[in-house]
Order: C-alpha cells, then sequence, then structure tokens
C-alpha cells in the first residue's frame, strides 16, 4: 500500500523521571538501547519499513542529545524526498507558550501538517518499545472510512488498570474511554468480549480489555475537526464541521489476520 501521503509525527517525549537518572540529561526517546541505538529509533524505525519517510520529531525537554542523534542517524537521498525533521517548542507570532501536552504540540505545528500532498497523519509516541506494520492500520482506516484509528493492545484487568481503555461496539468504533479504571465497575464499562476479539484474530489469553496504545491515525475522509474555534482543513482542502466522528480501533495481535487486526510479531511496552 503506497505511504507516500502519510507523514509520521513522534511526539519527543517529557521529562521521563521513571527512567531517572538515564534522563537527567536527556529526553526518554534519546535514552540509549542495545548500544547505539535510542529509544527514538523504534517508532522512527517502524515509519521506514512501513514506507513512511518523511517524520517531525517533536520536541522540548532536555532535547539536546536527541536532536544530535537524529542529525547525525537520518539521512536520505535528494530524490525520495524523505526526512526526519525535529520540531522544537518555540515562540511564534501566534503564541509564546511551551507545548502544553500531547494534543497542544501537535496543534502548534499544524501548519507543517495542512500540505497539499498530505492526506495522512500518524501520530506516535518516541518511548515504546514495538515492531508494528502501519499499512495494516492504514488499510483497517480505509476499509471502516474511518476519521481516527487508535492502535489498541489487548491486556488483563490488572494490567488495564494503568492504561487508557476503550470501549468498542461489535462495529470496532469506539464508544468510550476510561483513563487508568481503578475499580470493578470502570474495568467492567469498558470490558472487551472476549470471543469477539477472537473471531478477529486477535489472540485473547485472558484478556478482555483493548489499551490504547497512543498511536492515531488521523485522515481520509476528514483529518482534523475544529480546534481552539478555528476550523482545521482536511487534506483535500475542503472546510469541515462534525457532531459525529468516525473512531475506529486497530488491534494489535502476535499472530492470525481480521478485518479490524493489526498484526505484529511483537507485543508493546512503554518505558
Amino acid at each position: 500500500m503506497a505511504m507516500k501521503n502519510v507523514v509520521g509525527v513522534v511526539l519527543g517525549g517529557g521529562k521521563g523521571t521513571r527512567l531517572y537518572p538515564l534522563t537527567r540529561h536527556r529526553s526518554k526517546p534519546a535514552v540509549p538501547l542495545f548500544g547505539k541505538y535510542r529509544l527514538i529509533d523504534v517508532p522512527l524505525s517502524n515509519c521506514i519499513n512501513s514506507g513512511i519517510n518523511r517524520m517531525y520529531v517533536l520536541t522540548q525537554f532536555n532535547s539536546v542529545s536527541l536532536h544530535r542523534h537524529i542529525r547525525t542517524t537520518y539521512w536520505f537521498d535528494p530524490f525520495d524526498k524523505g526526512f526526519v525533521e525535529i520540531l522544537a517548542a518555540q515562540q511564534t507570532l501566534e503564541g509564546e507558550q511551551w507545548y502544553e501536552g500531547t494534543a497542544d504540540a501537535v496543534r502548534k505545528n499544524l501548519r507543517y501538517l495542512d500540505q497539499p500532498e498530505i492526506e495522512y497523519v500518524l501520530i506516535l509516541s518516541g518511548d515504546q518499545l514495538y515492531r508494528m506494520d502501519f499499512n495494516d492500520m492504514l488499510r483497517t482506516h480505509r476499509e471502516h472510512d474511518a476519521d481516527i484509528t487508535i492502535a489498541g493492545l489487548p491486556v488483563d484487568r490488572d494490567a488495564a488498570r494503568s492504561f487508557g481503555i476503550m470501549r468498542l461496539d461489535e462495529s470496532g468504533r469506539v464508544r468510550g474511554f476510561v483513563e487508568k479504571p481503578q475499580t470493578d465497575e470502570q474495568l467492567d464499562a469498558v470490558r472487551t468480549d472476549p470471543d469477539w476479539m477472537a473471531q478477529r484474530g486477535v489472540p485473547v489469553h485472558g484478556r478482555d480489555c483493548i489499551a490504547s496504545m497512543g498511536i492515531y491515525l488521523f485522515g481520509g475522509t476528514c483529518c482534523w475537526t475544529s480546534c481552539g474555534g478555528q476550523t482545521i482543513r482536511t487534506s483535500a482542502r475542503r472546510s469541515f464541521r462534525r457532531r459525529s466522528t468516525r473512531i475506529t480501533c486497530s488491534c494489535i495481535c502476535s499472530t492470525g489476520t481480521g478485518r479490524t487486526s493489526v498484526r505484529s510479531g511483537r507485543s508493546t511496552r512503554r518505558i
């Protein structure tokens, strides 16, 4: 599947207190991994191996080490127009504040994403370990005519207390979300029938919740909705406002295929 109209946006991470003191002088995505690699290389490698060769990395905190690694590692020939470009927090005529979270970091850089040749925007975290073919996620996105597709990972109830859990309907559309549910009532509200997952090729293994991986695909029918009182245009250069956004879930699994599953050989873990 052609990925020339897809751009990747990798979030450069914050303080990374759970990895301190490794993050004393660097952001979490810049922490060394397997010798010469860094955590940021995982999502960037997944993009490149999926055919996505245009990527932005949004940075803010302790970013010198991360900038140096990206500058010396990622080089593309001048013919395929590929790049890994850093979008550091900056003062502009529109505002002088730092990034105030994930959504705000993307919002402050919409002008780089609202380009004629960009139809799909893939939002990724810079501090996860996983292997994924984003072609499968894009295929699911198109098949369901979705506005947003979220990658999900089946987890058991104990692990669900540490993740954002999605509630799906029979079609795989996201109907609800609970951030780190702690009570049995909250967990029951976002439980996904294991038989439903099994029918779609997702190995269950006693898991009945689907956690958001923090991987989002926007685009197709619409790319951005109203943001800050301003209508964001689609890649087709059309303005829109919607009351209902079609959000679907793609489940990453170790084996098997399915209309709403994304195949992968490895599970995912946040560092």
